[in-house]
């Protein structure tokens, strides 16, 4: 039975719940970053410091480019849990079919965009010389996968929406396990380098993809997913667009706002390059750890708002805020005081780890920060409103870091200078969300 796996978020205690449904989504991000660590480490190791700046220097472009429809997982997963939380069958089923008709569309597309722009924008951003050909190599390849990638995504954020992040963490295992075995097959035995590392991912994700789509199919219950009746239900598009696109554009915009934070760390060279990606990558585990409550509000806010439990709305908010910010300050502090140690993981290049923790110092500290944004966000969006989050969030974090680039980081041109605008963005942004999120509430009475 497939109901076992989901969860009614509308009724019953809702602390449990919450940490019944988010732990096993943070052990998931988790277990995604020790995957994506594992590259980096296997890379930095055997193939070197460059290898490990090529990855690095292509995370930030990476995201770019598949922001704007991963922004369409999250607009399927508010849509199917307000349709779910309202017990409105047919239109959950409609909505899944048009949630994997879209992921298809949208990974087939990514490919060319991918293989193409990939080498003129990592040239636009100021890749250093030494590493710009192991980076093309590594995006072109590893967009090869993006459509197993997306099909994955989406397929959890239908899972996600009825309360199951269980499967998900075991189809997670199985393909990060995968994942694992064939870095060190590719790069130590065959001597791969970062092909080897972007066939490796590409060849775990199908696996995922696969299992979560043979979930969906042999689903008993309104999620239950055929190929035959695949299509774009025009209604249910236009649904998952209104919420979808403006997340999509908004982490589109943050990326760009990151590709020229990555440009302004490429400024101090290639061994700068590899200790900020360690740091960065570092930083993943927290932020994910962080990230599983913002998702968890987008998915209990969601059900609730669809059952018209507003009560349930406002408690979920609070109690993900606290949660969220003890969870960043754990991790972040953590981080802090052992951050020498984990950047060795990546690199035994003391010039690499040393640059990598100035990163640490500035960021992990305050981390918790982002989480208490991105919460604040999760629950404007769960509610169905995602085009005010967009403004405040491109204003108050993307603008804001822009802005600081071409001002004081340019008066002061150092790391720690380039680094201390992220806090500062993330307090001003959270601080205009909850006065949105204060505002939309008292719309609902």
């Amino acid at each position: 039975m497939s109901n076992k796996y989901e969860m009614d978020m509308c009724n019953g205690p809702l602390l449990g719940k919450i940490l019944i449904f988010t732990l096993p989504l943070m052990a998931s991000g988790i277990l995604q970053l020790l995957f994506n660590a594992a590259d980096m480490v296997v890379a930095g190791q055997f193939a070197g410091s460059m290898a490990l700046g090529a990855i690095g220097a292509t995370s930030s472009l990476i995201n770019l480019l598949i922001n704007v429809f991963m922004g369409l997982s999250v607009g399927a997963n508010v849509t199917i849990a307000h349709f779910y939380g309202a017990r409105r069958d047919e239109d959950v089923s409609q909505t899944v079919h048009t949630t994997i008709a879209l992921a298809i569309i949208s990974g087939v597309l990514l490919i060319f965009i991918g293989y193409f722009a990939s080498g003129p924008l990592l040239v636009l951003m100021g890749t250093p010389e030494e590493i710009i050909g192991y980076s093309t190599l590594y995006m072109q390849i590893y967009f090869a996968g993006i459509p197993a990638m997306l099909l994955y995504n989406f397929g959890a954020a239908i899972l996600r929406a009825v309360g199951d992040t269980k499967r998900p963490l075991i189809y997670l295992s199985i393909a990060g396990v995968i994942n694992v075995i064939l870095n060190l097959f590719f790069v130590i035995k065959f001597n791969m380098g970062v092909a080897g590392v972007a066939l490796a991912t590409i060849i775990s994700q199908f696996f995922s993809a696969a299992l979560v789509v043979i979930t969906l199919m042999k689903s008993d219950s309104a999620i239950h997913f055929e190929w035959r009746q695949m299509r774009l239900y025009k209604n249910k598009v236009l649904r998952i667009m209104r919420i979808g696109l403006p997340a999509g554009f908004q982490g589109a915009v943050f990326a760009i706002s990151n590709v020229l934070i990555q440009s302004s760390v490429n400024s101090f060279g290639a061994i700068a390059v590899a200790g900020n990606t360690a740091s960065m990558n570092l930083e993943g585990f927290v932020y994910n750890a962080m990230n599983s409550f913002h998702q968890t509000a987008i998915s209990f806010t969601g059900q609730n708002m669809g059952a018209h439990r507003h009560d349930r709305v406002r408690k979920t908010l609070s109690l993900c805020l606290i949660c969220v910010s003890v969870t960043g300050l754990l991790l972040g502090g953590m981080s802090v005081l052992f951050g020498h140690r984990l950047l060795a993981l990546y690199s035994s290049d003391m010039e690499v780890i040393t640059f990598g923790y100035r990163r640490v110092t500035i960021i992990m500290w305050s981390y918790f920060l982002c989480g208490l944004m991105d919460v604040a966000v999760g629950s404007i969006r769960g509610m169905g409103y995602s085009v005010m989050p967009m403004i405040v969030s491109l204003l108050g974090a993307c603008a804001f870091r822009v802005v600081w680039i071409y001002t004081i980081f340019s008066m002061i041109h150092t790391p720690e200078c380039l680094y201390i605008s992220y806090p500062i963005s993330w307090i001003l942004t959270f601080s205009v969300h909850m006065c949105c999120y204060f505002k939309v509430t008292k719309n609902l009475k």
